[in-house]
């Protein structure tokens, strides 16, 4: 074989690893932008598609170390009752109900395992399972931050209801409240703005 053929063959073999590399790369990303969906997004945004990947990674392996639990058939009851309550009370107190909404759901996610002491390991911890949901969380969570500041209006609160409820219900596992008509509007919360 002359040594030409010998370049060939060994530029075709690093072309063709370069080639499956560059695959496994793309089908790893394409893999976490199913599995953590805005989440992967909104940090490939923030900072490069790589460090994305590093970084959800990581959360994956922290993630694994938990402890988490499902809920027992009382304790579903128990937080379906709760929050059919606060949106029974947000009709005339909007602004506690999304105060007890927060506590509710901070409750939610202890029991279910996730720490909750610090609010952004608590988003990073959420996003393995709770992914497609987790805007949610946040824009609620930033509502109930300028509730807290006596800034927030009934819209703004109604809103946050709608997507702390989003959450509430991933966590339980099941629709909180019973579902709306389709002749209703999808984002008010039923007993939250009909009562």
């Amino acid at each position: 074989m002359s040594s030409s053929q010998v370049i060939v063959i060994v530029l075709a073999v690093l072309v063709v690893a370069a080639l499956i590399a560059v695959a496994v790369v793309v089908m790893r990303r394409r893999s976490l932008r199913q599995r953590f969906g805005p989440e992967y997004d909104r940090l490939a945004e923030q900072e490069s598609a790589s460090a994305a990947a590093r970084e959800l990674r990581a959360r994956e392996r922290r993630h694994a170390e938990l402890e988490l639990t499902e809920l027992a058939p009382e304790a579903r009851a128990r937080y379906a009752h709760d929050w059919e309550e606060i949106q029974a009370r947000f009709v005339d107190s909007p602004a506690e109900a999304v105060a007890e909404a927060d506590e509710l759901v901070t409750r939610l996610i202890s029991e279910r395992g996730y720490p909750t002491e610090d609010y952004s390991s608590q988003l990073e911890h959420l996003s393995v399972e709770h992914s497609r949901t987790l805007t949610h969380y946040r824009e609620a969570h930033d509502i109930q931050l300028r509730n807290a500041r006596g800034e927030a209006g009934t819209e703004e609160l109604r809103q946050a209801v709608v997507h702390y409820r989003a959450l509430f219900a991933d966590l339980l596992g099941e629709q909180p409240v019973p579902q709306e008509t389709s002749s209703d509007h999808p984002d008010r919360p039923q007993d939250a703005t009909s009562r």
